[in-house]
């Protein structure tokens, strides 16, 4: 090739260089990028290498950012931002009041017309709605669920069998004390939330009747010195015998420990242990729901609902932001999500399969059981005194046997009355 055909053949090759650039220039220009805000930082690896590129691969031209910030600093950097006009286009939604707040500012959008939320059940969008119910401004993402893990080679060794019932599950709490290798259950009270949390609303689903019973306390229509609101504490009394020496100094650090070493047959918890314990364990793990009363009583969870995501009222991509929830609410996240996060469940009302055996067992419960949610979550706790913060302290109490379970319930009752009146 002589010089005047190469000089021509370089400029034709730049030329077209220049327009395959150009063109993709133009294509990267076209994409939309969506910014996901969230306090879940330890799930930036799950978005990066699982969730984003299988929505970007099934959505071209929709490009994904997660931007998490720190767990603590969550709430105070994401309303900043919000007000500046800064914030990401979807909103990782805390349960209940605060992302309730964020709806009534105007900041998240209304989800009633999203195609997806068909997929969730009103238990499953109670966090995430208005007070009468009529708007849900979050899709539902996962729930945790309460219930007892217990190590199964201690109960093979101590000849005991899961119990279904409370008689059964003070039988199996009186032979393992009996036993002697085992610390019966591994829960303390220093903490006082763990009480509360793995104590009165593991179990009180089945005194009051879960749904049924919360939304009664709501209405007014039930209190908290009601038989149904003070049998709880009065099964918790019972549990001070079987929870080890020193309990009352026990904090929620030390019962993980107590268990993961094989030194406590039961944990009383909820399915958020599941990947913390996993890696931590050499024996085999099971579970089993909160014992009914009696035999052939219906069966009750505290199936808490614990994330959601939703759209920023502001963004300049409502139609991206739309296309990325829907996804959200497929059974496609929700299969990636759960299975990257044993132990947090999807909302979905279709049934996701899961690989991890003890998160599959504790899901599984819901075909068996009740699902219902915490009882303070809802409204109850907008006051001072708090209801949430007040449960824990008398659940510590009870335990240690400084209050009766009556007592508990006129004071918590008593707080509630100084500041909530019941919508007419």
């Amino acid at each position: 090739m002589n010089f005047k055909n190469f000089s021509s053949a370089l400029l034709a090759s730049s030329v077209l260089g220049a327009s395959v650039l150009g063109a993709v220039s133009a294509a990267s220009a076209a994409d939309v990028a969506l910014t996901i805000e969230s306090w879940r930082n330890d799930d930036l690896p799950i978005w990066q290498e699982k969730l984003i590129p299988a929505f970007e691969a099934a959505n071209p031209g929709i490009k994904i950012t997660f931007n998490p910030s720190t767990p603590t600093e969550y709430d105070a950097a994401l309303g900043a931002k919000l007000d500046a006009g800064t914030a990401g286009d979807i909103i990782t939604c805390r349960p209940f009041d605060k992302s309730l707040a964020l709806y009534e500012k105007g900041q998240l959008s209304s989800l009633n017309d999203l195609e997806g939320m068909k997929n969730f059940s009103d238990v499953a969008k109670s966090a995430w709605q208005t007070d009468d119910g009529k708007t849900a401004f979050c899709v539902p993402v996962a729930s945790v669920i309460h219930g007892f893990i217990y190590n199964k080679d201690a109960f093979e060794k101590v000849g005991v069998s899961v119990p279904k019932t409370e008689e059964e599950f003070f039988a199996v709490m009186e032979k393992i004390k009996a036993d002697g290798n085992y610390i019966p259950m591994a829960m303390g009270t220093k903490d006082l939330w763990e009480a509360a949390t793995m104590g009165y609303q593991n179990i009180g689903p089945t005194y009051w009747k879960g749904e049924e019973g919360r939304k009664a306390l709501i209405a007014g229509t039930q209190k908290l010195t009601d038989a149904d609101w003070v049998g709880p504490f009065k099964t918790l009394a019972k549990w001070k015998d079987y929870l080890g020496d020193g309990f009352e100094a026990q904090t929620y650090p030390d019962s993980q420990n107590l268990f993961t070493l094989g030194r406590a047959a039961v944990y009383p918890t909820g399915s958020w242990e599941i990947s913390v314990f996993n890696p931590q364990v050499d024996f085999k793990m099971g579970a089993f729901p909160p014992p009914v009363r009696k035999d052939g009583d219906t069966c009750y969870i505290s199936d808490h609902n614990d994330l959601g995501i939703g759209m920023n009222a502001k963004t300049k991509n409502p139609e991206a932001a739309a296309k990325f929830l829907n996804w959200v609410a497929s059974d496609e996240f929700a299969t990636i999500y759960a299975n990257a996060l044993p132990g947090f469940f999807s909302l979905s009302s279709n049934e996701i399969k899961l690989e991890d055996p003890l998160a599959a067992e504790m899901v599984g419960w819901r075909k068996d059981c009740k699902s219902t949610i915490r009882s303070t979550y809802q409204i109850l706790s907008r006051g001072t005194p708090n209801l949430e913060n007040e449960t824990w302290i008398e659940s510590a109490n009870v335990i240690n046997g400084t209050v009766t379970p009556e007592q508990a319930g006129e004071k918590l009752q008593k707080g509630l009355d100084s500041w909530y009146k019941p919508a007419k």
